[in-house]
């Protein structure tokens, strides 16, 4: 393609999706794909919020790249008839892990040349053939929600806010889970996040039941100093979104999860911990919570995802991969 060339790109995805409805509890994908996308001035987007089966022949002839919110029916038709006709690349957010087995039937069905998502590719690669082109690309994070916060100075400090879903640490409930869904049950997935949990300097609150959703967990956060980011498995959005709400991290960061990838450095742009040594950082906050030195890590967090890891950057990222399959 030439240098100026403007990329024509098909989105599709359910009409019902509700990540993509502006009301979803969780809205980092809806302004990832309905607004940072119509922002880059490489791209023409057109949307096709379909029904349960689409049929991608009025597709012909008219675009560049066709782009999947999805590579399995969640969030999408249940049939996209005539794509293997069409000779436009197609490309994919590459579904939760433990759903990958359903999804690599679609990568011929929906003729998938290229997938992406926030996890590294190490993990992908546990989940998916070899042969699968993926590429990382960290998105979710809308800069404006972030422009406005609250000084670290007028902030809670006796307490570490810690939000999100959580496992059930009963003990009928983790036998049952660990025999139905022993690589992805909820407490493998947020065991550090669970525990931290039991500690009663720790504020908790779960993913739906308070009033700080949509666009509105940032203002959750930066009533906070600190906040905790611990996803055992891979890291999730939550990684950047604390940071960038000025909060001061403590981020799990282990071989297990692979954390290092996203390029935090511990004890400058945020405070790594794991299940063994989570009490003595918190702890070390607590004990002196004025110290300038956590203004400062908070402050180099938050600049650092606010220009690494923002929608606008992710969508040139983006960008790039539609380039090399055109």
């Amino acid at each position: 393609m030439s240098k100026n060339q403007i990329i024509r790109v098909a989105f599709i995805y359910h009409k019902s999706n509700i990540f993509l409805s502006g009301k979803h509890f969780d809205n980092t994908y809806y302004h990832f794909y309905m607004n940072a996308l119509k922002r880059n001035k490489e791209l023409v987007i057109t949307y096709f919020p379909t029904n349960d089966i689409f049929d991608s022949n009025i597709l012909k002839n008219k675009f560049d790249i066709i782009l999947l919110w999805g590579d399995q029916p969640y969030g999408m038709p249940n049939e996209i008839i005539n794509i293997n006709k069409l000779n436009i690349p197609v490309i994919a957010n590459a579904t939760d892990a433990q759903d990958a087995k359903n999804a690599i039937q679609y990568n011929k069905k929906w003729k998938i040349n290229y997938y992406y998502d926030f996890y590294p590719k190490e993990f992908f690669y546990e989940h998916y053939p070899q042969n699968f082109k993926y590429e990382t690309i960290i998105f979710g994070l809308e800069s404006s929600l972030y422009e406005k916060i609250k000084p670290f100075n007028e902030r809670i400090k006796n307490k570490i806010i810690n939000s999100g879903a959580i496992g059930n640490t009963k003990f009928l409930s983790k036998i049952i889970n660990n025999i139905l869904n022993p690589k992805f049950n909820s407490l493998k997935g947020y065991y550090l996040r669970t525990k931290c949990n039991e500690l009663p300097y720790v504020d908790y609150t779960t993913t739906l039941k308070n009033e700080f959703v949509n666009d509105k967990y940032p203002i959750l956060l930066q009533k906070y100093a600190s906040a905790i980011a611990a996803t055992s498995d891979t890291p999730s959005i939550k990684y950047w979104e604390i940071p960038a709400a000025g909060c001061l991290t403590f981020m799990e960061i282990t071989d297990e999860n692979r954390g290092k990838y996203l390029g935090f450095i511990d004890g400058e742009t945020a405070i790594f911990i794991d299940q063994k040594n989570y009490k003595e950082k918190f702890q070390e906050f607590l004990d002196d919570p004025s110290n300038p030195k956590w203004e400062k890590i908070a402050n180099s967090g938050r600049n650092f995802v606010l220009k690494k890891f923002n929608n606008d950057k992710a969508v040139e990222s983006l960008v790039k991969i539609m380039k090399k399959l055109i």
